[in-house]
């Protein structure tokens, strides 16, 4: 048995916090200095935690090779059988031509790409995590903004940066009521917390995308659409989570904020559009591509168009489908849950630590949710088995990097998570009594850049938040929904998405690069919402607090 340690560096712990965060920071400046490859930083990474672990923890040998194992596990099952699958849906539509028509059909909404990186990286992103999460909207949404004629860099970092407010809601609100399970605090009031914040990040991502695309200009000329996306996302996100349903809260507010911007389009205009020369997927960013130039002329017949929406009709069927109890409880049946072979570690009081117990949720997961919607879209679209497999091989080999990144990543998590060392750095930061309300987010934050999952980062510091609360005098359901919602920003920076973003454009490799074009914004919003939780916590905005 290994029982954590928080305070191992002479019996200080702000000494082990600065022990403890050297495998994060070395994997930062890998990333973001060096411009190592993600897998390559992540791995070395790894190694730093492993030997930190035996030799500054006192963790076993072999129970810090196993929390290694168990995190890879985790890696691929249930985050990359998402992915994986959500990507093979996509890779259906491309080989039967119909993502060229879903193509077409964004692109007739509007032939400004600042518009159409609102509606595609932004609200169809949205709706992507609502559904899937875990990466998917990501790989997706930079895909098809290539295919727009956006350049390889400029796609990904939209898709990424996109892909922040609606994260605590995705994946059918499946982050907060993980939240909910380890704080034993009602899913419903969490919920409703986290619609009181994210929902006022909402309103500007759409400008800074804007921006992203066409600076300053950009922002100037397209304000009226980037300001009716985020304010009708918020009030959708807010309605919903507090009013109707948490799990529902991002396809709703998904689908009202594409439909207000379709419907603005139609009697307003930019001064002028703005385009770029297109791009070859994996080119040089300077390579016309031959699809761009027909983006809008092709004219589709309605049945065309029809199919090729088919998809994420199908998929969002299937996944309301398997939120019904009736159903949900038949196929969590299939669920088994076990402790992971040889692992056998307490926290620091003595109580059994539950990131031991690996869960094996065959039917309920969406990655399985995802394969049958798979499965019926081939049928829809009249897709032969082999190409279906061929698809998925396709798939497989276009994420083979992604996959060692995302495991790597995650053994490196469960190797910090189970020996202790991001407890401590948790601990430490939970110490600042009052002004905690300020650095709450940043738990939340940390904890998603090193897992990539805002699930994960929940799992890992929820309980942790609501005893910082209660020893500061703070709310419990405040600083849990801060968690929750600060670790939306990290999800642009982690390396897991990083190298997702970076196989779905073909810039394998170029992870940093990446990384330091989206870190700055990560950043920003964090001290926003930082400053918004200060502000809940106080009498200025606690109102804003449900009770």
């Amino acid at each position: 048995m290994y029982q954590q340690v928080l305070d191992p560096v002479a019996d200080s712990l702000a000494w082990s916090s600065l022990v403890a965060a050297i495998p994060l920071l070395l994997l930062f400046i890998l990333l973001g200095v060096m411009r190592v490859t993600a897998w390559v930083a992540s791995l070395i990474s790894l190694a730093v935690s492993l030997v930190l672990a035996v030799l500054v923890y006192g963790m076993p040998v072999g129970q810090a090779l196993l929390a290694g194992t168990e995190g890879a596990a985790f890696g691929f099952f249930p985050i990359l059988w998402i992915v994986i699958n959500a990507i093979w849906v996509y890779q259906l539509t491309v080989e039967t031509g119909h993502f060229d028509v879903l193509r077409r059909s964004f692109a007739s909404v509007s032939d400004d790409q600042r518009i159409q990186a609102v509606l595609i990286a932004f609200s169809f992103g949205a709706l992507l995590e609502a559904l899937a999460g875990f990466g998917t909207p990501v790989a997706v949404t930079s895909v098809m903004l290539m295919a727009l004629g956006f350049k390889p860099m400029k796609a990904a970092v939209l898709a990424l940066t996109a892909n922040t407010a609606p994260v605590a809601f995705g994946a059918m609100a499946t982050p907060i009521i993980t939240l909910g399970k380890v704080t034993e605090l009602p899913v419903d009031t969490l919920g409703a917390m986290v619609g009181r914040q994210t929902p006022i990040l909402a309103i500007f991502v759409p400008l800074v995308l804007v921006g992203i695309v066409d600076g300053w200009r950009g922002v100037r000329e397209t304000w009226p659409a980037a300001v009716v996306c985020g304010v009708v996302f918020g009030l959708g996100q807010y309605a919903t989570s507090n009013f109707i349903s948490v799990p529902l809260a991002d396809v709703v507010a998904a689908l009202l904020s594409a439909a207000a911007v379709v419907l603005l389009v139609r009697t307003w205009r930019p001064s002028h559009a703005y385009s770029e020369p297109a791009v070859v997927a994996g080119g040089a960013e300077d390579t016309p591509s031959p699809e761009s130039a027909e983006r809008v002329e092709h004219h589709d017949s309605r049945a065309d168009i029809v199919k090729a929406y088919a998809p994420y009709a199908i998929i969002i069927a299937v996944f309301v489908v398997c939120q019904i109890t009736a159903v949900k409880e038949l196929l969590d049946k299939a669920t088994v849950k076990s402790a992971w072979p040889g692992l056998d570690i307490v926290s620091p009081s003595g109580k059994p630590v539950s990131l031991t117990e690996f869960t094996l949720n065959l039917l309920t997961t969406p990655g399985t949710q995802m394969l049958l919607a798979g499965i019926i879209t081939m049928i829809a679209l009249k897709v032969s088995v082999p190409r279906a497999v061929k698809a998925y091989g396709t798939t497989l080999h276009q994420l083979r990097w992604a996959i060692l990144t995302v495991m790597t990543v995650l053994a490196l998590a469960f190797v910090m998570n189970l020996s202790g060392q991001t407890i401590t750095l948790g601990t430490w930061m939970a110490a600042a009594g009052g002004a905690f309300a300020l650095l709450s987010p940043i738990l939340g934050w940390l904890g998603v850049a090193v897992t990539g999952s805002d699930t994960s980062a929940n799992s890992l510091f929820g309980a942790l938040q609501v005893t910082a609360a209660n020893q500061a005098g703070l709310s419990d359901v405040l600083m849990a929904a801060s968690n929750s919602s600060g670790g939306v920003l990290g999800k642009m920076i982690s390396p897991q998405n990083l190298a997702i973003a970076a196989a779905a454009v073909g810039m394998d490799g170029k992870e940093g690069d990446i990384f330091r074009r989206v870190i700055v914004w990560s950043l920003i919003f964090l001290v926003f919402l930082c400053a918004l939780s200060g502000l809940q916590a106080s009498p200025v905005l606690s109102w804003m607090v449900p009770s």
